[in-house]
């Protein structure tokens, strides 16, 4: 049977759309705080506000999923998205942006619970690798084809908004066609603490974290990097949309490569390049291969934590546990672009790369501690 139901590629359809407005957004915000002149360290607190939202919709995306099912909480969070999407035009202003942003960070988290959450439970143990490959090529296929279009149409606040806000709307379609089977109501709610307990998942969750400073800064800060070099929104988007692309060239084969010599090897390795692509973009030369080597390393190593602590629960703890690790994203997510926003603001732009570098680093050495047993790998990258 195979792996791609009606329901799931109705719910990919419709998550495709979203990442498209989530990457447009992602862009676009810190752009339009630059041209109002405002300083760093308040678009690195915008930025953060949004990771913010996404670590409150983390955390009562279980409940929200127990209580209404899949398909209801689906369309709530995304009439949540729009309805803070739409916001921005409302009230241009600092403490405006950072409510409507911490509002859409809430529906974006509860969007990726949902969506995380439905597809494991349709997969089986077989094909949910399959599925959760699907899941993040799709989402960086949507990335992508964001950054692009900001080099085709036009990049002003109250042009974009509106297509946007529709295009989220559009994205409730699809599973009004759908039926995601929901929970079973008369099983109890499982806590997600426990889950941060479980010492087989830990260096997952740790990666989970690692991976949300490294890519919370990428989002948020990279461009204000590129703007202050002079490049044009235009030219922004063509950067970030090579920076996503080399994460979908490097999920196939970096899945692959978990599945044969396992996650922690793989973990290591990718760790170590994303230090040495932080390296490369600190020299100065060659910015095309050094955002291509960090783009790969970098978007890969969260499904490959994920798969890791995932493998380690039983089929009724996927939930809570898939809450944990967007929780640990999210709080580095949180973290990473409003401490290196404020070390950009004192000291220069290029410290971006250093803390990318730094908090790396840290992970090697947790991974290489690492020396006793490694688990047999299972085909969940």
């Amino acid at each position: 049977m195979s792996a791609y139901s009606r329901p799931v590629l109705l719910l990919l359809c419709g998550l495709l759309l979203l990442t498209v407005s989530i990457a447009v957004l992602s862009t676009l915000v810190p752009l339009w705080l630059t041209h109002e002149a405002l300083p760093t360290w308040k678009v690195g607190l915008v930025s953060s506000s949004y990771y913010a939202g996404n670590l409150v919709g983390t955390l009562i995306a279980g409940r929200l999923i127990k209580r209404l099912g899949f398909n209801v909480s689906y369309q709530l969070s995304c009439i949540l998205f729009a309805v803070a999407t739409a916001g921005l035009a409302l009230s241009v202003n600092f403490l405006g942006w950072i409510s409507w942003r911490f509002m859409a960070g809430v529906g974006c988290a509860l969007i990726w619970v949902v969506v995380e959450s439905a597809l494991l439970r349709s997969g089986t143990v077989k094909n949910r690798g399959q599925l959760l490959a699907a899941y993040m090529i799709v989402y960086y296929i949507g990335t992508v084809a964001g950054q692009l279009l900001l080099g085709k149409v036009s990049t002003e606040l109250f042009t974009v908004i509106p297509w946007v806000t529709g295009l989220i709307v559009v994205a409730m379609l699809p599973l009004l066609f759908a039926h995601i089977a929901n929970q079973d109501s008369e099983q109890p709610h499982i806590s997600i603490w426990p889950m941060f307990k479980r010492r087989s998942a830990r260096l997952g969750i740790n990666g989970c974290v690692i991976s949300g400073i490294v890519l919370g800064s990428l989002y948020g800060l990279m461009p204000l990097f590129l703007a202050h070099r002079g490049l044009s929104d235009a030219d922004v988007g063509y950067w970030m949309a090579l920076l996503v692309s080399s994460g979908i060239i490097g999920q196939w084969p970096v899945g692959r490569l978990a599945d044969r010599y396992g996650r922690l090897t793989v973990l290591r390795v990718q760790v170590f390049v994303v230090i040495l692509g932080s390296i490369a973009m600190l020299s100065g030369y060659a910015m095309a291969p050094a955002l291509f080597i960090l783009g790969c390393a970098g978007f890969t190593l969260y499904p490959v934590a994920m798969s890791w602590a995932c493998e380690k629960v039983n089929p009724d703890e996927l939930v809570a546990m898939n809450q944990a690790l967007l929780m640990s994203y999210t709080i580095g997510s949180l973290a990473g672009p409003s401490m290196t926003a404020m070390l950009m603001q004192n000291y220069s732009d290029r410290v971006l790369f250093v803390m990318i570098a730094a908090v790396a680093l840290v992970y090697l050495v947790m991974l290489l501690r690492k020396a006793d047993h490694q688990s047999t790998p299972v085909a969940t990258a």
